[in-house]
């Protein structure tokens, strides 16, 4: 039996973002001192708080920051200090990025700055030593796609100043960059801390468009006005910055705030090692549990509906080298990509699949096969009950009786089983595990990520456990930003080896399971309706014997000699009728076929969508547009298993009614 993945081991990390006032801002620079102080000594709470529920708070605290001059220099170097991980995702590759963040005034430097040259000015040169001297230390996100177009425009605009054209249009770039980095820090933070006086909230990339951001995303906003840098107040939804601030930020209900979204971040209720250590993985499919797909087999068409059921499971180990062989070369040979990345999709985040995948699978049979057997059982207790009444065999009824008695046993036995080893809550849980790491690589790989306060609670309320999104929020979490240049060689190739592969397989498996689960619902139909049809035929055909016996057209002893096979046939038939039909509504077949049917239609729109950027003008192919392509096909993915948990949120294994 393979040993529990890497990942099972996790630690939580506690990962904030901050944004802020550029040095040169007058709210900033009339109060950097008290500033730079109210933040370092706001970065020493938090990692007190943490430290009550982390083990190794100090390993486990992960800052993100874009590294503007101002506030994200200054909390950076803060959290470095801290011995805390700093992770850069930057609007631009590394050398443009420090180019233009050095602010030179002419384009000789800031040509030889996007060469990865000095400047000749020495004021230009100390600001880039200083940004060079920071991203040492950090792990950084280059979002590269469009550094040529970038460059040229700001070239163009030192060059020639007068030329407003070139000048507006590379604002608009870098604003848009700016934008969609602040995004990739938000999306990956619990927390939000920002420096803003709160006047201007709509330029693109600005420190309050990236609180007004957060906050419509769900990530709360800890703001530091820099007039009172020592106080400061939590805000959790845009409405709130409309608000007029509390007179003494910064105490009392601010900081309990900050505690609960620290604590929500880094504990999941309900959640214990011992959830993933009890699951014994097998490699295959159990021999006691295979009605459901039986049935789903036989009424669902197609070949080998009687043949064997057992399905092998691929091992954790071998997934790598397996299933998932053309993803792990795919991530390995991104141009420009994270080789660290790429080994720990292959050694932690597949095999953590593969391993929640096959046990959620054997749970999954457990569950639906034991209610199948309950509604099967329960058809042949009553049917083999009065079975004794056709046959004649009054003087051995207690043999019946006997048989009828061990198959009700048997559901009583196999419901309290059931709720005892709980296969309902496990297989909605280990369930919701695999389907998010199993569209993992491709959100890993590009850089997206769903936000904090985006992840559905508590399984969407199928089963009131929450630590499964959580489980899986902080083991993708745990491998963290590729550290990697992302240019449109490498976006064209993680769409097109890695995303696109992924959609089509998808896709091709929900457009089949809906035609076959639509069949299945239909047969069954089907055939609980010619029982019951059977059942009137029975009874119809007993009260014509008797009434043909009354009129003298046929023997009234007919009536008398048939009465109890008649009886027989009109329980029987509807009995098997009314369980079929309870198979049939417990399955929830056409609902399943709907939602599938539903999550291929919008894995053909992604498809679609892809095969066009892809095979259109190379310049459309952007990180804006990956992003948005890999958030279209999370959200499908999540409202897919938010809507089959619907279905079997409340159909726990219970008594056949």
């Amino acid at each position: 039996m393979p040993s529990l993945p890497i990942p099972a081991r996790w630690q939580a990390h506690l990962a904030l973002g901050v944004t802020g006032h550029r040095a040169t801002n007058p709210a900033f620079s009339a109060h950097a001192g008290a500033i730079s102080s109210a933040l370092e000594s706001l970065l020493a709470q938090i990692e007190q708080i943490a430290a009550a529920s982390l083990p190794d708070a100090q390993s486990a605290l992960r800052l993100h920051s874009l590294l503007v001059d101002g506030t994200d220099q200054i909390a950076a170097e803060l959290a470095l200090a801290r011995g805390w991980e700093l992770v850069v995702p930057l609007p631009f590759g590394a050398d443009l990025n420090l180019a233009i963040n050095a602010h030179p005034v002419n384009p000789e430097d800031a040509a030889a700055l996007c060469r990865g040259n000095s400047a000749a000015d020495h004021a230009v040169e100390t600001r880039a030593a200083a940004i060079r001297a920071i991203t040492a230390r950090a792990h950084l996100f280059e979002l590269a796609d469009r550094d040529t177009e970038v460059e040229a425009l700001w070239l163009a605009s030192l060059t020639d100043p007068e030329n407003r054209v070139a000048a507006r249009a590379f604002e608009a770039l870098v604003s848009d960059n700016v934008a969609l980095a602040g995004r990739v820090m938000i999306e990956r933070t619990d927390l939000v801390v920002a420096v803003w006086d709160g006047r201007i909230a709509n330029l693109p990339g600005g420190t309050g468009h990236t609180v007004t951001t957060a906050l419509t995303l769900g990530t709360p906003v800890l703001l530091i006005d820099p007039a009172t840098p020592q106080d400061w107040s939590i805000l959790t939804r845009p409405e709130e910055l409309g608000q007029p601030r509390a007179a003494s930020p910064g105490t009392g209900p601010d900081v309990a705030r900050l505690e609960a979204i620290i604590r929500a971040a880094v504990v999941a209720e309900g959640w214990a090692p011992a959830l993933l250590e009890r699951e014994a993985w097998r490699g295959r499919s159990s021999r006691a549990f295979g009605l459901y797909r039986r049935i789903e087999r036989v009424f669902g068409g197609g070949p080998g509906a009687w043949g064997a059921l057992r399905v092998d499971y691929e091992a954790p180990a071998e997934i790598a080298a397996g299933s998932g062989a053309g993803l792990a070369a795919a991530a390995s040979t991104l141009p420009g990509g994270d080789e660290a990345v790429a080994g720990r999709l292959r050694n932690e985040v597949l095999p953590m699949f593969a391993w929640s995948d096959g046990i959620a699978s054997r749970l999954a049979d457990a569950y639906r096969s034991g209610m199948c057997v309950n509604f099967v059982l329960a058809a042949l207790a009553v049917i083999i009950g009065i079975a004794y009444l056709p046959a004649g065999l009054t003087e051995i009824k207690w043999i019946f009786a006997t048989i009828e008695l061990l198959l009700l046993t048997g559901i009583l036995v196999l419901t309290a089983a059931g709720s005892r080893l709980g296969w309902h809550r496990r297989w909605f849980e280990l369930r919701r595990v695999a389907e998010y790491l199993r569209h993992a690589p491709g959100l890993l790989l590009l850089g997206v990520s769903r936000p904090t306060g985006r992840w559905p609670r508590k399984g969407g309320g199928a089963t009131g456990a929450e630590w499964p999104e959580h489980f899986v929020r902080h083991t993708l979490r745990a491998v963290g930003l590729p550290r990697a240049r992302l240019t449109r060689d490498y976006l064209r190739a993680g769409l097109a080896q890695v995303v696109l592969p992924h959609v089509v397989a998808q896709r091709a498996y929900h457009e089949a399971k809906s035609h076959r689960l639509e069949r299945v619902h239909h047969r069954l139909d089907r055939a609980a309706g010619i029982c019951f049809r059977l059942a009137v035929v029975s009874v119809l055909a007993y009260l014509l014997f008797k009434l043909g016996g009354a009129a003298g057209v046929i023997p009234k002893s007919w009536a008398a000699e048939t009465s109890l096979v008649f009886t027989f046939l009109g329980v029987a038939f509807p009995t098997l009728g009314a369980n079929l039909a309870g198979i049939r509504y417990f399955g929830d077949f056409e609902r399943f076929g709907a939602i599938s049917q539903v999550a291929a239609e919008k894995l053909g729109e992604i498809e679609t969508r892809i095969g066009l950027l892809l095979s259109g003008a190379e310049a459309s192919i952007t990180y804006a547009a990956a992003a948005d392509l890999m958030h279209a096909l999370d959200e499908a993915v999540v409202d897919e298993i938010e809507s089959w948990q619907s279905v079997f949120g409340a159909k726990h294994l219970a008594l056949p009614a």
